[in-house]
């Protein structure tokens, strides 16, 4: 049987509501800052209190994350993206380990999280039948999004950094590369007809490394290609920014797949 990727718009598809937003341009916008936050305080955590603290907090913040976020009925603004945040971390963190700590080269790594990804993926079709974000209406497709979310994480963190120090390309080249990459599947959508979920799921892997590489060029020092401004100020910038979007959203109900 061929692998036919379905979209719905149904936000009730299956049974309960749905635990994800509308993707709307704000979705974009605050993913983006998500990825740019997940990397500099990953970095800053690393080289403040150590690698091992960083990581065993990064997962215990994530496991709270995650619990409270599967506790709720429906999609809440507040819950869902503190969950894509601590992702963000966790997911930065667990690639950098697997650089850092264990010597894996970024190609090497980058592979393997395309492999998990592809599986995820594979396992999450054949036992629902759909990759929608709109099916997400019940635990098991809820498990399916968010080890979706980490693999994606993970897998845009190795890429970030290959291209960024491997090929050495540097974090401003790399985020103009990546800016490009994500207007593909926009366009492609847009203009050719290509299946929303597979323009969703491309352009959701890239803004990790968009975010990624741009938030890395601005708080860097400029003996590894940045402007120097810290990745303790940028990270609390951009959960400033992040903090106020969401109170937006949870204010206004703007992305709410339930309103009426």
């Amino acid at each position: 049987m061929a692998f036919d990727i379905r979209q719905t718009s149904d936000a009730s598809v299956g049974h309960g509501l749905s635990k994800v937003p509308e993707v709307t341009a704000l979705f974009w916008v605050i993913k983006i800052l998500t990825t740019g936050m997940g990397e500099t305080t990953s970095d800053f955590f690393a080289h403040t209190i150590g690698p091992i603290v960083a990581v065993g907090l990064g997962g215990v913040g994530l496991l709270v994350a995650l619990v409270l976020q599967f506790r709720t009925d429906r999609y809440r603004p507040w819950q869902y993206w503190s969950c894509v945040v601590m992702v963000s971390v966790f997911g930065t963190m667990a690639a950098d380990v697997i650089h850092v700590g264990l010597g894996v080269p970024y190609v090497v790594s980058s592979i393997a999280f395309s492999i998990a990804l592809a599986v995820i993926f594979a396992v999450w079709f054949r036992s629902e039948g759909t990759l929608s974000i709109h099916s997400i209406t019940n635990p098991r497709r809820e498990l399916f999004y968010w080890a979706t979310v980490l693999a994606t994480f993970a897998l845009g963190t190795a890429v970030g950094d290959m291209t960024a120090t491997t090929f050495h390309w540097g974090y401003f080249f790399s985020g103009v590369v990546f800016a490009f990459l994500i207007c593909i599947p926009a366009l492609a959508y847009a203009r050719f007809g290509l299946n929303a979920i597979v323009a969703f799921w491309s352009a959701y892997i890239l803004t990790r490394p968009l975010g990624a590489s741009f938030a890395d060029w601005i708080a860097v020092p400029p003996s590894r290609g940045g402007l120097n401004w810290g990745t303790g100020l940028i990270s609390l910038v951009l959960l400033v920014v992040i903090i106020v979007l969401v109170g937006y959203l949870s204010r206004t109900h703007a992305d709410d797949p339930h309103r009426s």
